[in-house]
């Protein structure tokens, strides 16, 4: 069971009497969650059928209490209890799972872990409840969810400013989502996104990147990489040394991988990088330009200098100062 099942259902009014959504992606739960409460049940009848809890604020008993109810002038009520996961006694909701009312709609969030499968609790819900788990998107799976999403908004764009996005929010799901959405409202008129929509609409420049850093320290091109690390300095915001290196990371962790490769054609070392052409292109660059030791020193370099951004080994000094010494080693 996934979302796009879930609310295919409830939009052909097709409902179980409880839905229990856990797992530690919030973007899907959240979505699940909005659905639920602004568009089940027509306005006219949530101003009397519609409760929403909060596990902080709320105590077991009332919402027991709320889903024993019956609907007021309508066939079905909507109860709603948002962090589940603060409720205290949340096992207490066993008695309830176990006979629920056909006339109530029960739907809980259960944000940031999952329950413990050998609890009575989950057992019930396995057989008297819809259940989703909301799992984190794998890394090697942003780029493509990514994309799928733009093309889900009605507009195309290619590997590079997929790679621009990704690089710089990361894997928070519901940013990109927001992100996505600003520039859908904007480019009217328009069905593709380009780099120069994703620096206006969005500020990501598409000169100064973690993506250009890479291109750059795969070219051994120095100018252009401290060029860059100029404008993270003076546009803090842009891109930390928290959020540059890991990137950096698992970039260059991909490419010392394809050296251990027994075949390193095109076609095996593709998949390596998520079959982004701009960040495959850039890898077989960088195994050219550095070799099997060269790629080793990279990662040794970024290791030394992750620990000196965290202030180990170092007194103090600035991410983007750590970042120049560290590209120069990489390239002498």
């Amino acid at each position: 069971m996934n979302t796009e099942t879930i609310l295919k259902s409830w939009k052909q009014k097709k409902f179980k009497p409880v839905y229990w959504f856990q797992g530690e992606e919030d973007y899907y739960i959240d979505q699940l969650i909005q659905f639920a409460e602004h568009e089940i049940l027509p306005k006219s009848e949530a101003d009397f059928n519609l409760t929403v809890f909060y596990g902080r604020d709320v105590d077991w008993a009332a919402v027991l209490n709320a889903c024993r109810r019956y609907p007021m002038f309508a066939e079905k009520q909507v109860v709603i209890l948002k962090e589940a996961q603060h409720l205290k006694e949340v096992e207490k909701l066993e008695a309830y799972i176990n006979a629920p009312l056909e006339t109530t709609i029960f739907i809980v969030a259960y944000k940031g872990k999952m329950l413990d499968k050998r609890t009575k609790l989950f057992k019930l819900l396995q057989s008297h409840a819809e259940v989703f788990n909301s799992e984190k998107i794998k890394d090697y799976k942003m780029h493509e969810w990514i994309a799928d999403l733009v093309k889900s908004k009605g507009f195309s764009s290619n590997s590079k400013c997929i790679a621009m996005l990704e690089e710089h929010i990361g894997n928070d799901l519901s940013r990109i989502a927001n992100e996505i959405d600003k520039l859908s409202l904007n480019l009217t008129g328009k069905k593709v996104i380009e780099e120069d929509d994703i620096e206006k609409f969005i500020g990501i420049s598409k000169e100064y990147n973690v993506f250009e850093l890479q291109e750059a320290i795969s070219r051994k091109d120095l100018v252009k990489a401290i060029k860059i690390i100029n404008y993270f300095e003076s546009n803090p915001k842009a891109v930390p040394i928290q959020q540059a290196l890991p990137a950096l990371y698992t970039f260059i962790s991909k490419t010392y991988t394809a050296f251990g490769m027994s075949d390193q054609s095109d076609f095996a070392l593709k998949p390596l990088f998520y079959n982004n052409v701009n960040a495959f292109q850039q890898g077989k660059l960088m195994m050219k330009n550095y070799g099997y030791s060269g790629v080793e020193k990279l990662l040794l370099l970024l290791h030394q200098y992750n620990l000196k951004g965290i202030g180990i080994g170092d007194s103090g000094t600035t991410g983007p100062t750590l970042m120049k010494e560290m590209v120069t080693k990489m390239m002498i």
